[in-house]
């Protein structure tokens, strides 16, 4: 890791988040690509890379970046692609179930730039993040309610 903090000016990117998601059917819902482009135009992230993989019954394997004319959502516009490392969508299209689709999506959270740009001006550095999974958050949450 380097030691070097860059100056505000040069932070070009937030804080990203890369997300490993694994499909119920054979991609995204629009439902989801809909939600995501809400996010999008609302400006709380930008949408770098979206690599869907899709593994067919006779586990052939497609892997393509998310197309967004097929959905009618000029929001999805890609500002990194490519981002997703080769051996990270080949290590993600094994775990995938025959008649399967998973996506690697990377996001910059926009809405924490500034802070990035500040942490780095102030000589501070973030060591650790880490996301804790809505379904596990809602869960402690009831279980404390019910206590």
């Amino acid at each position: 890791m380097s030691t070097e903090i860059p100056e505000p000016s040069e932070v070009s990117f937030g804080p990203v988040e890369l997300n490993v998601i694994l499909f119920e059917g054979s991609g995204p819902s629009p439902a989801v690509l809909h939600a995501l482009a809400a996010q999008i135009r609302g400006g709380t992230v930008r949408l770098l890379d979206f690599v869907v993989v899709v593994k067919s019954a006779s586990g052939a394997i497609e892997i393509r970046e998310i197309d967004p004319v097929e959905f009618g959502l000029a929001e999805l516009h890609l500002h990194a692609p490519g981002l997703s490392a080769e051996e990270d969508i080949e290590a993600l299209a094994e775990r995938v179930p025959s008649g399967g689709a998973a996506a690697i999506v990377a996001f910059e959270l926009v809405w924490a730039r500034e802070l990035a740009e500040r942490l780095a001006a102030d000589g501070s550095v973030v060591v650790a993040t880490e996301r804790i999974p809505a379904p596990a958050v809602n869960a402690a949450v009831e279980l404390a309610l019910e206590s």
